[in-house]
């Protein structure tokens, strides 16, 4: 069980049987009175967010949720399939669950798909993701002011901006919580 003053950014509790996550908190304490806990939560099953006021003594149940590392198989446009690693079982996820990892996913990803009551809500990337280049512009000789990048299409359709040095069919690393480009990946 968390007590309102273990809630914060990230944590993920139980209200009402559906699990939420914290997005934004913030603490504040009237001059007289109990403290209060201001919370914008994110339902993990359908998306929708509220903001709610809670006070010092509130209990909360922890979320009962589970991470399984899974392996993404393929996607028939509508759902993506991903394989347990472990008991080989499929498992199918809407786009809406994916979410903004379709921009880093290929096939034979390992990541981690989370579940809530053996029911699959999310996908967890790894931190980095190394894909290949579709389609940039050639680089300019002498076209080395600082700082300057240009726009390099992905794989998977993302559109990325990488130095100009980088150029069409080589292997890039990308940072999947921010979607920028770390560095060149020698094969």
């Amino acid at each position: 069980m968390y007590e309102s003053s273990d809630l914060r950014k990230g944590l993920k509790i139980e209200i009402d049987g559906d699990p939420y996550v914290i997005v934004q908190f913030e603490f504040s304490k009237p001059g007289k009175g109990q403290a209060l806990y201001k919370c914008k939560l994110k339902n993990m099953l359908s998306g929708a967010q509220f903001d709610r006021t809670f006070r010092s003594g509130d209990k909360f149940s922890q979320a009962n949720l589970q991470e399984l590392e899974m392996e993404y198989l393929y996607s028939d446009g509508e759902q993506y399939c991903f394989m347990n690693t472990s008991t080989y079982g499929q498992d199918f996820l809407t786009k809406d669950q994916v979410g903004e990892s379709i921009n880093f996913l290929k096939e034979n990803t390992v990541c981690n798909v989370l579940f809530f009551q053996e029911r699959s809500i999310g996908v967890t990337l790894p931190n980095f993701v190394d894909l290949r280049i579709a389609q940039a512009d050639p680089w300019a000789k002498g076209d080395t002011a600082t700082g300057s990048t240009k726009p390099a299409i992905l794989e998977t359709g993302y559109v990325v901006q990488v130095p100009p040095f980088v150029e069409e069919g080589e292997l890039v690393r990308i940072d999947t919580r921010t979607g920028e480009y770390v560095e060149r990946v020698k094969e």
